[in-house]
């Protein structure tokens, strides 16, 4: 017995399987985002899923496509663009 026992819940963590279905409370655990922030998600279709008895369920392969280097680029370019045009905008006033 330790001094931490009960203190910490320590699991391990689980790979994503690209192929495998996950439940919309799988998702936010891997993603480490709140309730709220994946129902958005969802709604606003940056996360792609499908509706099966009334629940959704996200394939791995999407999970994968979130957390991928690729999406980051893509964000950080879009986020440039926005900077850029609201500087602009600024400027003219």
């Amino acid at each position: 017995m330790t001094p931490f026992d009960g203190v910490f819940n320590i699991e391990l963590m689980k790979q994503i399987e690209p192929n495998e279905v996950y439940t919309t409370e799988e998702a936010r655990d891997f993603l480490k985002i709140s309730e709220s922030t994946i129902k958005r998600h969802l709604k606003r279709g940056i996360i792609k899923a499908n509706k099966i008895g009334g629940r959704y369920r996200v394939l791995g392969r999407e999970l994968l496509r979130l957390v991928s280097p690729e999406v980051e680029e893509k964000a950080v370019k879009v986020y440039q663009r926005l900077k850029q045009k609201t500087q602009k905008t600024i400027e003219k006033w």
